[in-house]
Order: structure tokens, then sequence, then C-alpha cells
């Protein structure tokens, strides 16, 4: 009998503590669900608050690209703009001068009109002064060309005569007279000028050879053509050696 009320307590004890277990389980499950359920909530919303940011980004990233096309058409068109407005310019530049000048030229064209109706001649009488004016000018150029050929000759026959007359007497050649050496024989030491008697170049004429303004040699004239002659090294003059290029000037230039 002792036996089995002690067995009796043993199950009812284990039916508590079973009962104490259950309610204690089941507080935890509770806890668990709620805590499941939360987790859940949270990560739900956080997965939409990522696509939501993912969906702001991507417009964000979508105006960034609209404002640099903008940006980049904007430079464009300024670019455009400016290049336009430079044209713009340099034209208005250029109708500016074209304006001067012609003011310019109608201005000289009233002045030309006035001075032509202060004369009191006719078109046709002023025609004709305009053409023998033409023709004076034409006949003084062609003395004055004739003159310079009659001075030429003239110098070369006084220096003929001074053969005679004053063989020492030095060759006077024209004070502008320049020339240089284009041929240098340093065998028979003689040079070729490249000026001549269309220069004014006279038989036995001297002229002074120099390089960098430095006296090289003197030279004497013994053969002219027209525009250029030949001459010789004159002996004891020979400072140093003669190069084609030597500037040469005349030694006794007419005053």
């Amino acid at each position: 009998m002792l036996i089995r009320i002690s067995l009796i307590l043993a199950i009812i004890a284990a039916l508590g503590a079973g009962a104490v277990n259950f309610f204690v389980v089941k507080d935890k499950l509770a806890t668990l669900i709620t805590d499941r359920d939360t987790q859940k909530s949270d990560k739900e919303k956080a997965q939409t608050d990522l696509a939501s940011t993912k969906r702001t980004l991507a417009q964000t990233q979508s105006q960034l690209s609209q404002t640099q096309q903008d940006l980049a058409d904007a430079n464009s068109k300024l670019a455009t703009e400016t290049a336009t407005a430079a044209a713009e310019t340099r034209r208005a530049d250029g109708l500016s001068s074209r304006l001067d000048q012609t003011t310019q030229e109608r201005d000289d064209a009233q002045n030309n009109l006035a001075a032509y109706k202060a004369t009191g001649l006719s078109p046709e009488q002023i025609g004709k002064i305009s053409r023998d004016n033409k023709d004076l000018k034409e006949a003084i150029a062609a003395a004055n060309d004739e003159a310079i050929l009659l001075n030429r000759k003239i110098s070369s026959l006084s220096n003929e005569l001074a053969k005679y007359v004053g063989p020492d007497d030095p060759v006077k050649l024209p004070a502008d007279l320049k020339g240089k050496i284009v041929v240098v024989d340093p065998k028979w030491d003689f040079v070729v000028l490249d000026i001549g008697g269309n220069q004014g170049v006279l038989d036995r004429g001297e002229l002074l050879v120099s390089r960098a303004g430095k006296l090289v040699a003197k030279v004497k004239v013994f053969k002219i053509d027209k525009d250029n002659c030949r001459a010789n090294i004159i002996p004891g003059w020979k400072l140093g050696e003669v190069f084609e290029g030597d500037e040469v000037t005349p030694a006794y230039p007419a005053s």
C-alpha cells in the first residue's frame, strides 16, 4: 500500500513537473515566435528600404547623367555662340574698316571734285594737261638718262685724256659706287668685280677691298664691260687674302 501511494505521488510529481516544463517551454516558444516575427518584419522593412534606396539611387544616377548631358550641351552651345559672336565681331570690324575707307575715298573724291571745279577747266582741258604732263615727265626721264650717259662718256674721255696729260693723277670714281668681288685669281693677283661702265667705273680707277670693315687690299681697274670689270691687286697693298664677296669702294671718290 505504501508503495502504491509512493508511485501515485511520484506520478503526480512528474505530472506537475511536466506541467511546469510545458508552461516554461510554451513561454519560450512564444518568445521565439515573437522574436522570429519581429526579425521577419525588420527584414522585410530593411528589404523594402533597400529597394527604395536602390530606386532613389537609380533616379539620382539618371538625373546626374541627364545633368552632365545638359552641361555638355550647354558648353557646346556656348562654344558655338562664342565662335559666332567672334565671327560677327570680325565681320563688324571689317565693315567698319570698309566704311572708314569708303568715307575717306568719298572725301578724297569730293576734294578732287572741288579742286577740279576751282580750276574752271573743262574735262577735255584737264585730260590734255594730264597727257602733256605725262609726256613731259617721260621726256625729262629720257633727258636725265641721256645726261647720265653723256656724263659717263665725258668722264671716260677725260680719263683717257688724263693718261697723257696727267698719268699719275688719281682717277676719281662716283662716291656712291659700291660693288663686290665675284672672281679671284690668286695666281695672277687679279679679280673680277660686279660693277662696270654702267655703274660709272673708269679705266685705271682704284678701289679699296674690305671685309667686315677691315681693309684687305687695293685694286686697279684695267678692263671694263657694261656691268663688270677686271682689276689687278696693287703690289704692296695686299694686306691679307682676297676672297669672293669682299666689298669694294672708290679709293678716290669724286666730290
